[in-house]
């Protein structure tokens, strides 16, 4: 019988996905549940399990391959037998010599016992194969290191769970795996050959450690994670000094790396070079973008082709809500446990404003305008691996404390690579703060299919009249961008007029004025 293997689903506004890896092959054996490809949307990666144990019969839709809800990925043969390629670590027959077969049968004469993924921790769903210590054939002991895998947080190395012959590997190194894969199956009791001994191999090479004597590391492989925190921070392996075994550079090394102040370079006396110059190349790098990174990229543009988008301006002075804020803030984190900011008042503010300019919170579906009769804020958090959206849910409904904890907790997730698609999903309006970088004014670009987003930016002191008088003030640009095609300029003005009425005079906040 053929099982038909297809989208999950992708959550609320989410119209596609992107094929990123398959984990099996035509021809391999499944089983239930077990992982057989990922999808990635703009907002999260998604994993797909099998609906059945059977055979994978035919991939109908190959790695880069964009996908609709629902649609077909691939079929299982329940009824048949896994007749594919030989395991991925074993020789062809043509290759093999006479030890290796004798090796062979003596791995396969005693006990299987699998290797599995440990426990990565709280929320953490899965892992990257970053080193393996054992080839296939070694002998192994129990609790010898046989690999080690990493995390958005940590190394976490995997022990030997019996004395053997380390007789298949199923999890490759770059390979990533959920909490409960299979990383390699042990062959209990068997003979295997010789580990090689560890003063033979590998060739050292010093590393400047700075002042102090230079440090020698074993010329190991990297994590992974690490290499893509190079690429994205900018940051060279030579300055990046490694902790992991052998002197391997982790992602928390690069973190580390990256913060540290780096020695001013004199800037070049010659004008910028053209790509084509000679000897340019060897001065470039060439980084493939990673998954997420296309998909913000497509989306952001998919949303400038779509969306009739304008930007308007104005500015906030800030004193009132300073003042408001300096007064109170300790009674206030003494008595709700967090810390009074200047994103709850924006919050509440845009809230307000959506409630008399409701076609700010609506969106375009067809021939079809949406009005929301609530307001589900998101909150532009910037993340090593790209911009997330998490969603503070009937923000309308909140009092300031609760958006604050909120706001706090989402945000942490969202550094740390936790974030469910749930936090994510349902966006009504949006609120981008570009002034945590030091943004003076910017046009923030829509986050479909919202309707409109407002961007923060930094508070900086300008001389204002007020009153006939020259007074400096702390003063901040304020910008929304907004659909035209659904809001027209009276209405976008007006809801911007808004925000900054309510910003300079919180107490209209509390008499709904």
């Amino acid at each position: 019988m053929t099982i038909e293997v297809k989208v999950p689903a992708l959550g609320e506004s989410v119209t596609e996905a992107t094929v990123a890896t398959w984990f099996k092959k035509p021809g391999e054996r499944v089983e239930v549940d077990e992982m057989l490809c990922e999808l990635e949307t703009d907002k999260v990666t998604v994993e797909v399990p099998s609906p059945a144990a059977g055979v994978l019969a035919a991939i109908l839709a190959a790695e880069g391959e964009t996908v609709a809800p629902d649609a077909l990925l691939a079929q299982i043969d329940e009824t048949g037998a896994a007749t594919g390629a030989a395991p991925k670590t074993r020789k062809p027959q043509a290759a093999e010599t006479q030890a290796e077969k004798t090796q062979e049968g003596q791995r396969m004469s005693g006990k299987s016992v699998d290797v599995m993924v440990p426990a990565l921790g709280e929320s953490v769903t899965e892992a990257t194969v970053a080193t393996w210590f054992k080839k296939v054939g070694d002998s192994v002991a129990m609790d010898e290191m046989l690999c080690e895998l990493e995390t958005d947080k940590v190394s976490v190395e995997v022990p030997a769970p019996a004395a053997g012959v380390l007789a298949e590997i199923l999890a490759e190194e770059g390979a990533t795996v959920d909490a409960k894969a299979r990383l390699a199956i042990i062959t209990e009791g068997a003979a295997g050959a010789a580990p090689s001994a560890p003063a033979a191999a590998p060739q050292e090479k010093a590393i400047d450690a700075g002042p102090e004597q230079p440090v020698l590391r074993k010329d190991v492989e990297d994590a992974p994670s690490a290499k893509k925190a190079m690429a994205e921070a900018g940051v060279s392996r030579d300055q990046v000094a490694g902790s992991g075994r052998d002197g391997r550079v982790m992602k928390e090394d690069v973190a580390r790396a990256a913060a540290a102040p780096q020695a001013a370079a004199p800037a070049p006396a010659t004008a910028p070079r053209a790509p084509s110059a000679p000897g340019d190349a060897a001065r470039e790098e060439r980084v493939k973008m990673t998954r997420l990174r296309q998909t913000i990229a497509r989306r952001l543009k998919d949303a400038q082709n779509t969306a009739a988008m304008l930007t308007t301006y104005n500015e906030a002075d800030m004193s009132g809500i300073m003042a408001l804020r300096n007064e109170y803030k300790d009674a206030f984190e003494k008595k709700h446990k967090v810390k009074l900011g200047f994103m709850s008042f924006f919050v509440k503010a845009c809230c307000h404003a959506l409630k008399e300019v409701p076609e700010v919170n609506a969106e375009i579906d067809g021939t079809d305008v949406v009005y929301k009769n609530y307001v589900n804020m998101g909150v532009a958090v910037g993340t090593p691996s790209g911009l997330v959206v998490p969603v503070v849910r009937d923000a309308d409904q909140k009092g300031f404390a609760q958006i604050e904890k909120e706001i706090a907790e989402l945000g942490a997730k969202g550094r740390d690579g936790k974030l469910t698609m749930q936090e994510m999903q349902g966006g009504t309006f949006t609120i981008s703060n570009g002034g945590v970088y030091g943004s003076l004014m910017s046009s923030p670009i829509l986050n479909p299919p919202q309707s409109g987003i407002l961007g923060m930016h930094k508070i900086q002191e300008r001389p204002m009249v007020v009153g006939g008088q020259i007074v400096i003030r702390p003063m901040m640009y304020l910008a929304l961008s907004y659909d035209h095609r659904i809001v027209d300029g009276k209405g976008a003005v007006t809801f911007l007029v808004r925000v900054k009425e309510a910003l300079e005079d919180p107490r209209r906040l509390l008499m709904d004025l």
